[in-house]
């Protein structure tokens, strides 16, 4: 199927690709409360005719089109954000993921209006609580990525990384890392110091610890303290308990590693000077994107393809974290990339009032289209099963 065919099936769904990114960004909802999102995409895939999972513990669904091998991945995150906006705490979609859904959502259909029939299966996930970093590993655990031999995903790119009209073949997240500490001392009077272990004194030499480590330079890693929370309404004793967060970010999941090792020794020489005990235990972690080659190649015809050669652009290293990664650490054999998709998007990500030029949902679902069927070309030249349109 060529391109022009695509991008005029796209042009003639222009009226409706806004109208279900108008419906999604109208009714965001929360980690894990993705109820009526599940709901919503699971008629739709339905009315396409597709096969719909959904799951009794949790939201989110996969929705698969055909049969058989080989099976082609789309992957979209479905949850919004909970922040403030304009004075009140909501549901908010600032990280585009109701772009996301309407992205993968319209390729479906595109596909489907340009009569395109896969040789194969098309399997499609709409996976929850991105923004948790735990929705890709609940759905990995559930096997439904075992079987796919290529996985797509897509995310918006901020207009200081990318502007639109332009894409990139794929996104090198970084790893993250969110640690949760207690400090236990010992209580004691402000004028005796000396019976005490104070806690406050324990997180400030956590603190200043932390300045002092240093990893590979090359390679982007930083660790911080971003939360402490210790004493009273007593200002004449000395605290005995503080819990405090640390935010951990590496560029590679090797340099995590390394950067975690060497923070764990900075809590442990703390513990021991001051007498004091501390736990640590993960919040959550990201890891770093682990990109393949064939299929970030796929994904850079599929740009050319739309935008031609002058809107590719090379893929942004981000120290954002994102957990669609967890896909292939998880499981090696998935051959995955996400696209970089240029919109314009300002002031920024998880900014409240975030927007992007709407005019790139176009770009978006025709690259998408033609990854899908430049994917299913791939594999089926193997497997000695031509593409059917």
């Amino acid at each position: 199927m060529n391109t022009s065919r695509i991008k005029e099936t796209v042009e003639k769904r222009r009226e409706q690709i806004m109208s279900t990114f108008d419906h999604l960004h109208a009714h965001p909802e929360i980690s894990w409360k993705e109820v009526e999102t599940t709901r919503y995409l699971a008629e739709r895939a339905r009315a396409l005719g597709l096969r719909v999972t959904t799951f009794d513990d949790c939201t989110g669904l996969v929705a698969e089109w055909g049969e058989g091998k080989p099976v082609i991945g789309l992957r979209t995150d479905i949850d919004a954000l909970w922040q403030e906006v304009d004075g009140t705490w909501r549901a908010n979609h600032s990280c585009g993921h109701d772009a996301h859904m309407t992205l993968v959502l319209e390729t479906l259909e595109t596909l489907k209006s340009s009569g395109f029939q896969p040789p194969g299966t098309l399997k499609v996930l709409f996976q929850p609580a991105e923004e948790k970093g735990t929705g890709a590993l609940k759905l990995v655990e559930k096997g439904v990525v075992d079987d796919i031999d290529y996985l797509f995903g897509v995310h918006l790119r901020p207009i200081q990384e990318m502007e639109a009209g332009c894409a990139g073949p794929a996104i090198y997240n970084g790893a993250a890392m969110f640690l949760e500490g207690e400090i236990a001392g010992t209580a004691a009077h402000g004028a005796r110091p000396h019976l005490g272990i104070n806690a406050i004194e324990a997180a400030a030499a956590i603190v200043h610890g932390l300045g002092a480590v240093h990893t590979d330079p090359v390679v982007p890693a930083t660790v911080k303290m971003t939360m402490l929370q210790a004493g009273g309404e007593n200002y004449n004793i000395i605290p005995d308990r503080a819990t405090f967060a640390l935010d951990l970010r590496a560029q590679t999941n090797q340099a995590m590693d390394d950067l975690l090792s060497r923070v764990r020794k900075v809590i442990a020489g703390v513990e021991a000077m001051f007498g004091a005990t501390i736990t640590l235990k993960t919040g959550s972690r990201m890891v770093a994107a682990e990109v393949d080659g064939q299929a970030k190649k796929l994904m850079e015809q599929a740009i050319v393809d739309v935008l031609g050669e002058e809107g590719l652009r090379p893929a942004p290293v981000s120290p954002g974290a994102e957990d669609f990664h967890f896909y292939t650490v998880e499981r090696p054999h998935l051959k995955a990339t996400m696209l970089a998709l240029g919109c314009d998007l300002q002031p920024g990500l998880h900014h409240p009032h975030m927007r992007f030029k709407r005019e790139a949902l176009l770009d978006g679902v025709a690259i998408l289209s033609r990854v899908v069927i430049r994917a299913f070309e791939e594999t089926s030249a193997t497997l000695d099963n031509p593409v059917r349109v």
